[in-house]
């Protein structure tokens, strides 16, 4: 995964929620454009929420998926 591929999804218009899946299996959830920032050297992004937010480090992002539904986890197999 890069920045640049993250801007891309980010910006995309019309805008679709995405989720965002680690390497090391957790899952962010972005509802809106405004929830996702990359930092200025490209190597983090921080997904926010309406209580918190995280910083994940770009290297490990494993997948994005897009028109995403929040918290509804996508079948395994």
């Amino acid at each position: 995964m890069t920045a640049e591929q993250l801007r891309e999804v980010r910006e995309a218009v019309p805008f679709q929620p995405f989720r965002i899946h680690t390497t090391h299996g957790r899952m962010f959830y972005v509802p809106h454009r405004d929830y996702l920032s990359v930092s200025p050297d490209e190597r983090a992004v921080c997904v926010w929420t309406d209580r918190a937010a995280s910083v994940l480090n770009i290297a490990l992002i494993g997948e994005l998926e897009l028109n995403a539904a929040p918290n509804v986890p996508r079948p395994v197999g």
